[in-house]
Parts: C-alpha cells; structure tokens; sequence
C-alpha cells in the first residue's frame, strides 16, 4: 500500500499521531565532520514539513548541541504541529560523572538543557538514550513519571537497551501507574536484523512502538562503499566521516556489502533507488511504526521519501531475506522445530492470536 508521510500512525499504545517516517536531525550542524550546515539542514526541515511530516528526532547532545539549537530556531513558527522527541544520556561535559548516565540528577539536567536549547517549554517524547548498566530502573520510571506530571514532557521512550530491563519497566509502570513506555529505538536494517529475536516481538506485546534508526546502515545499503573502503578504520567517537563511523558501527563489512549488492539488484528492477528499497524493506514489519531518515541534503530526503510508495513482489522480498537472513537463537530456534511443536500441541493445528 502507497504511503505519504500525511498518513499518519498511532506511537505506541497511545494515540499520539505520527508520520511513517521520521526525520532524524543528527546530521543538522557540522560539529562533527560530516554533517550539514545551517543552510541545507533548514532546506531538509522544510521539505520534510512540506510533504506533511510532523514527526522530528534529535537528541542532547547530537552535532555538540548543534542539532537542538538549530531546530529550536526551525520549529519557532510551527512548534506546536510538531511531535519533537529528544534524548537523555549522553555526557554533557566532560570529566564530571553525573553530566551522563541513566540517573534522575543527568535525566533532569538533560532536559533543562533541552528545553532552553529547542526553545520550547515542553518535549513531546524523551527517550532514555543508551542503557548504562548502574541506574534502578525504579529511579528511571520515577524520574520520567515526575517531568510528565510536570508538564515538561508528553510521552516516554527508551532506546538501546535489553529487550528484558525494557519489558521489566514497562511492567513496573503499568502496575504503579506511571507514565508507560510509547516507543523503542533500535539499530534496524537489512545488515542489522537482531532486534528480531526479543527486542521487537516484545516492544509489540509490551505496546512500544518500535522506531528504527540507522536504516540504511550509516549509507551501506546505498551503495555508496566497496571492498577498497574495508581498508579504512573505526573510530571511537562519533566525529570523522560516515566512513569511520560504520565502520565502528560494523556495518561496513564483506557482509554488509554482500547485502548491500542484493538490495541494488533488487532496486534495479523495481527501478527504484537502493535506499529507497532498503528503506522499504523496514515498512514491511508491522511492529515498526517510522523509521528514522537522516538525510543530509534536500536532495537526499527527497530519494528517502520515495520509499513511501514502493511496492515489493514476493520474490524480492525473499531475496532480500535470504541475503540477510539471521538465526533467532535459542529458545526461538528450538521452540520452532517439528519436535518442540508435536509434543506441545501433540500435532493439533492452532491458529496464532489476531
């Protein structure tokens, strides 16, 4: 089915509305080497808002702050049409221990500076960034129910965390009635599958929708690398080039290329660009509610949204498939087998819930 980014979706259990794709803002502002200046990241915000988007991603400390300001000076006009959604975790000055983390003293300080940095008194989804192994997720409920019942943030999210601590919370939540989970970020694309094994079939039993980001892969699924990039380093950081960083993401592989080759043939014959395809690919998983796009130029978002409108034929979507396929692991794998099945339902035909 064609989509346009004004057919809006439901976030989560709740009934926030939002476009199938977002508009990821890590790329608005230099800061970092490769990202866009002033200028063309306002053209990329415009065009997103002008095919009818409303749905904007960034996060505290994206591009040095950069990102932040720069939308808090776009979205002067038209903030209140806008679902702005930002993160919390990222260390915002160095050397002191408490400017980062999960804890309510780095979540409420993150958000202050949110605030003021996106001109606006109010965030409509805050996501926990990165899990950091140390903070009770009691303390992290807590502190997110208290900044919704303050006013200054509409709905709470989680990003890059395990599938058991994310379901755990959302538990805790609903039985203390605070403020539940809406959304769960997750690195998702043809190279990066994982999520399927718990992640993303416990965000749709949990009620979180799942908002995938890197979908193409730092650029991999382009088809903008080869075998004479493989030579290139990782780095430690997010500055340097898109180069360095997917290949510290470990997307940039003999692997990812492999994939990457399959979705340019696919993309071939559908007469469509790889992006667009690899982008597609993601919008076929009924648990994801709206990828997240980082285009870097006007032109850019203009190839990505053409994803919108692509229709598969099966057999592309088996190649795509098979090029990327992953074991689920145990006890995925095992549950599945003819064995596990016939001694469990003793060989009866049990159709799954709708």
């Amino acid at each position: 089915m064609s989509l346009t980014l004004d057919t809006y979706r439901l976030l989560g259990r709740s009934g926030l509305r939002v476009s199938p794709l977002a508009l990821g803002t890590m790329t608005f502002g230099a800061d970092w080497g490769w990202g866009a200046d002033r200028d063309d990241s306002r053209k990329v915000f415009d065009l997103y808002l002008e095919r009818g988007g409303n749905f904007v991603d960034t996060a505290s400390m994206y591009t040095n702050g950069s990102s932040e300001r720069l939308l808090g000076e776009f979205t002067r006009d038209n903030r209140e049409s806008l679902v702005l959604a930002t993160k919390y975790t990222m260390q915002r000055r160095p050397g002191d221990p408490n400017a980062g983390g999960n804890h309510r003293k780095s979540m409420f300080g993150s958000v202050e500076a949110s605030l003021r940095q996106l001109n606006t008194d109010y965030i409509d989804l805050l996501y926990l960034h990165a899990w950091d192994f140390h903070t009770p997720v009691d303390e992290i409920l807590r502190g997110l129910d208290d900044l919704v019942r303050q006013g200054k943030v509409l709905y709470v999210a989680i990003s890059d965390a395990p599938a058991w601590q994310v379901s755990r919370m959302q538990a805790i939540a609903e039985l203390r009635g605070w403020s539940p989970l809406v959304a769960l970020q997750v690195e998702y694309n043809l190279i990066e599958r994982t999520a399927e094994r718990d992640l993303i079939p416990m965000a749709r039993e949990m009620g979180l929708g799942v908002i995938p980001w890197s979908p193409l892969a730092s650029g991999v699924l382009t088809g903008k690398y080869s075998r004479a990039d493989l030579d290139a380093e990782g780095v430690g950081s997010p500055e340097g080039t898109r180069k360095n960083v997917a290949l510290a993401q470990n997307q940039l592989t003999e692997r990812g290329l492999a994939i990457a080759e399959v979705v340019r043939q696919v993309a071939t014959e559908l007469g469509r660009t790889p992006a667009q395809v690899a982008l597609a690919w993601t919008l076929q998983n009924p648990a994801v509610t709206a990828p997240i796009i980082g285009a870097r130029t006007a032109a850019q978002l203009e190839d990505n949204l053409g994803a919108l409108d692509i229709e598969f034929d099966p057999t592309h979507l088996t190649r795509l498939e098979a090029a990327s396929a992953i074991t689920l692991g145990f006890p995925h794998d095992m549950l599945a087998r003819d064995m596990t099945r016939t001694v469990t339902t003793g060989g009866l035909t049990i159709e799954p819930r709708r």
